[in-house]
């Protein structure tokens, strides 16, 4: 292999540290920031009305998620169980991408990232007393798996990204009057994280031996970008949060919604471990830096807190709106702690506060079929300057349909399709022992959910 550029010169412990900065801290905290992919799909209604009127529409069992005060509408024991399909799409094109070495990358544009996820949610719904109604449910509030082909060009910010949350969430509504509903819940939510990019111990090897390196890593192949190895971090955690809303219903038409949901707290803990190539030399295959060890992350899932609208027009049409806002700005920054007595590195972030409008309309058209139309627009938080491999996320765009089907007054069956247009997103990211990554992102997104709902 030709080299254009001299590689970079380091001490071990440097080039050491700069790669476990690279690999654990930034891995980490991009697979954070993959909860700025929230995930809502709750019910396959709200699917299909593109999350207009989430907090009002209180249509189902699904407030549980969406406004606990909603479940002050409904009477009896109610279950429902709800299947989301999502498939993102995210495609790079290179344009100039360069190694650490300064060299310009190998290998190509790393297929499509994005992969099917399947997403459940669950709810079941009781009376306690004519005023008081306890609900409990099951859902995936935050997640995103990206996976690039092994030997893409930038495999040394990204391979796999795999970020999972199961929260538990029981509720209590109280109805104080016709026109006045109130509820509130808590939250027990488990997150799982496991992340994965590849290590250049070739870059590495040239650059910690510097004169030597030609004698040293020659006979072992040990050239910038040929022989590569792979770090992985995975954690978990429980954290725990609240939620509040309250149902107003001002006419027999009318409903306004407002719903707040806490910010939960994590302190990840798991294992960061090397995979490292045969015949590496000893004094890289010995490093602390490279051996297995413990590792530990804090990170805070945002608070959110909507506002939406119900309105019957007549008895065939129904429009509804939705204004949502989330804290992103959390964000500012990472701290990633190892065990094995290396430096906490620290990560500076710069998210943004989003909000994301929506309206939907729906046409009943008989007592069996209902039929839903939606559009959203849904901004990133992220800032172009930040976008990564990880989080190539861009301004998004929702277009809706769904309809429901009453086979009887005690049962129904949602379905709910959405396509998510997003917008090229730029990239020109330089990561200390990674290079930089230069091109574009082509992203999409289409959800189909289903649910069905019973009374008992």
């Amino acid at each position: 292999m030709k080299h254009t550029s001299r590689p970079v010169r380091c001490s071990l412990q440097k080039c050491a540290a700069l790669s476990l900065f690279s690999i654990a801290t930034l891995s980490l905290s991009n697979a954070v920031y993959a909860s700025g992919f929230s995930l809502n799909e709750m019910s396959a209604a709200s699917v299909g009305n593109a999350l207009a009127g989430g907090a009002a529409a209180a249509e189902d069992i699904g407030t549980i998620y969406y406004n606990p005060a909603g479940l002050a509408r409904m009477s009896g024991k109610q279950f429902m169980v709800v299947g989301s399909a999502i498939r993102p799409s995210s495609k790079f094109s290179n344009s100039g991408s360069i190694s650490a070495a300064g060299t310009p990358m190998t290998g190509g544009n790393g297929g499509d990232a994005g992969g099917l996820a399947l997403v459940p949610a669950m709810y079941f719904a009781m009376d306690l007393t004519p005023r008081l109604r306890f609900g409990i449910g099951l859902q995936s509030p935050f997640g995103l798996k990206t996976e690039y082909d092994a030997g893409w060009s930038g495999r040394y910010h990204a391979l796999t990204s795999d970020m999972k949350t199961i929260n538990i969430n029981p509720s209590l509504s109280y109805k104080l009057n016709d026109k006045v509903a109130l509820g509130a819940g808590i939250s027990a939510q488990y997150v799982d994280v496991k992340l994965s990019k590849a290590i250049d111990f070739g870059s590495i090897c040239f650059g910690t031996f510097g004169a030597g390196a030609a004698a040293i890593c020659g006979p072992g192949g040990f050239l910038p970008q040929a022989r590569d190895g792979v770090a992985t971090v995975k954690g978990d955690d429980w954290g725990f949060g609240f939620n509040l809303g309250i149902l107003l219903t001002p006419t027999e038409s009318t409903r306004i919604g407002i719903a707040y949901r806490s910010q939960i707290r994590h302190t990840l803990s798991g294992q960061a471990t090397y995979d490292k190539p045969a015949g590496l030399p000893a004094p890289l295959a010995a490093s602390a830096t490279f051996t297995n060890t413990a590792a530990s992350a804090d990170l805070t899932l945002p608070e959110s807190l909507s506002l939406s609208g119900h309105m019957e027009i007549d008895p065939k049409w129904t429009v509804m709106g939705d204004i949502s806002w989330m804290r992103w700005s959390r964000f500012e920054e990472l701290r990633v702690r190892f065990a094995n007595g290396a430096a906490d590195s620290v990560t500076p972030e710069r998210w943004r506060n989003t909000v994301r409008y929506s309206v939907a309309t729906n046409y009943r058209y008989n007592d069996a079929w209902k039929v839903r139309l939606g559009v959203a627009y849904d901004p990133t938080p992220l800032k172009d300057e930040f976008r990564t491999a990880r989080v190539p996320d861009a301004d998004r765009t929702w277009l809706s349909l769904g309809a429901q089907f009453k086979p009887s007054p005690q049962e129904a069956w949602d379905i709910g399709y959405a396509h998510i247009f997003i917008k090229d997103g730029p990239i020109n990211k330089t990561e200390a022992g990674a290079g930089r990554q230069t091109g574009n992102y082509k992203n999409k997104v289409d959800i189909l959910s289903v649910q069905y709902s019973r009374s008992f």
